[in-house]
């Protein structure tokens, strides 16, 4: 019968595992690249303000002191706001159409800010924005989540992943040209071209999602209804029930599934894990201004010199996503990547040497990027024992991380330019509180698992275990 877990002869198969191949394959050329196109735009819409900020931004809205760390971080206080509503909601509605509308309203969102003229109007903006944006990569995190399997699902989060990283890093290459090219073109300044440009590039993004994102498994709507078979719908559905954790099923229902993530105690440890690698990377809003006090050059020269830092950190997270999925291991690969880190921030603070210190920042860079893709790949696979649960857990990780995004700003007072002397330092207190929960997750689930095989053993059943 349809639907029901097939049997290891049945899944050793050619016709079962040619239909898997083909599904997986389909997904990593329509799925994959449109939400990844997404994310790059989600983050350069959000940090174009890093940018901006070596332009003429803050002298032309008046800001002072560190009006530009609450702009920054007001962001993150609308993002957590709308986070897990927003999560809740997309197991209930179709996310082919939800979040294509939900990048167009921000794309016009981040679009007027050039239109913004005082620090008053900056942090209304910045705030709304925080709340469209909310809904997208904890959306489309999920919705990877229902299609691929744990072992999938490390390389393709580290995909979705490099497109913060790449946005990050051609950011600079970008506000570069248009600074250079557009700076007073009608009437306009630089800083306001930039926001107008890639808001408007990010809207036709979402336009060509509308055809590209398929619902969920069961949905006969969205780029499914096109994209496969029936066979390999069945397999899609099959081979997902196969990858849960053998652990009891509980109701289904949006109350109980945010019910079981509050109980389980691996969310908040998650919470903590993810909370402290976002403080940890809370040089992102502030590194132009970084390689800036390194004196190396025109502000022009400061820009491109922002990219190969964040490039070589794609690069790295490709390699320790790859190395996870096949390893099948994740806490060694978020403990030692955030240990990198840690010397790149230890260097930082020891040294006064420039080469020294752009060279910290390729570890420091790399290290929390490479890191924090794992995070969600392991917290949706430890978090899974219903769609409605894993939603809910991944929305609350999520969201109350964002903490570390709204006091990590406040770690760069304008005062301890250009060095940031207490930033580095408590950035690298962070990564070593990455490293501790990674220790305390992995003893955890290694008592879980032992549990789970006794019980295999008694039973004779089947079991999936916890990827440790």
């Amino acid at each position: 019968m349809k639907g029901l877990l097939p049997s290891d002869e049945e899944m050793a198969s050619p016709t079962w595992r040619s239909a898997e191949k083909r599904l997986v394959r389909k997904l990593d050329m329509t799925l994959l690249p449109i939400v990844w196109l997404l994310y790059m735009f989600n983050y350069l819409d959000r940090n174009n303000i890093a940018q901006a900020k070596l332009d003429t931004f803050e002298k032309d809205l008046g800001l002072v002191g560190d009006q530009y760390n609450v702009a920054v971080s007001i962001l993150n206080v609308g993002y957590m706001l709308a986070q897990l509503p927003s999560n809740m909601i997309l197991t209930r509605v179709r996310p082919s159409v939800y979040l294509p509308l939900c990048v167009m309203v921000w794309s016009c969102l981040s679009a007027s800010t050039a239109a913004v003229k005082s620090f008053s109007g900056l942090i209304a903006v910045r705030f709304f924005l925080g709340i469209v944006e909310a809904p997208f990569f904890p959306g489309a995190f999920y919705l990877l989540s229902c299609w691929y399997t744990r072992k999938e699902l490390a390389l393709r989060t580290a995909v979705l992943y490099s497109g913060l990283v790449l946005a990050t890093a051609f950011s600079g290459l970008i506000a570069a040209g248009v600074f250079a090219g557009l700076e007073g073109a009608r009437g306009l300044t630089g800083w306001q071209w930039l926001f107008i440009i890639e808001g408007a590039g990010s809207f036709l993004a979402a336009l060509m999602a509308f055809g590209l994102l398929p619902d969920y498994i069961e949905s006969k709507s969205g780029a499914g209804i096109w994209l496969l078979t029936e066979k390999e719908r069945e397999v899609a559905t099959q081979r997902m029930a196969l990858d849960r954790v053998s652990v009891p099923q509980a109701e289904r229902s949006v109350r109980q599934g945010v019910l079981l993530a509050l109980k389980d105690i691996r969310t908040w440890i998650f919470v903590l894990l993810l909370a402290s690698n976002h403080t940890a990377y809370g040089f992102n809003n502030f590194f132009p201004s970084i390689v800036k006090g390194f004196n190396l050059g025109s502000d022009t020269v400061t820009l491109v010199l922002t990219a190969p830092p964040y490039l070589f950190g794609a690069a790295v997270s490709f390699a320790v996503a790859v190395s996870s999925d096949r390893r099948g291991e994740r806490g060694y690969h978020i403990s030692l990547p955030m240990a990198v880190a840690a010397i790149g921030f230890a260097i930082s603070v020891g040294t006064l040497n420039v080469p020294a210190r752009y060279a910290a920042s390729f570890l420091y860079a790399s290290g929390a990027f490479a890191a924090n893709a794992m995070v969600y790949s392991w917290a949706a696979g430890v978090l899974n024992q219903t769609p409605e649960k894993r939603a809910a857990a991944t929305a609350i990780v999520n969201l109350l991380s964002q903490f570390g995004n709204i006091w990590s700003p406040y770690f760069f007072r304008p005062g301890d330019q250009p060095r940031y002397l207490l930033a580095m330092v408590l950035m690298m207190v962070f990564s070593v509180m990455s490293i501790l929960c990674c220790i305390v997750l992995k003893t955890m689930l290694k008592r879980a698992n032992n549990r789970l095989l006794t019980e295999g053993q008694v039973s004779g059943q089947r079991v999936t275990l916890y990827m440790l």
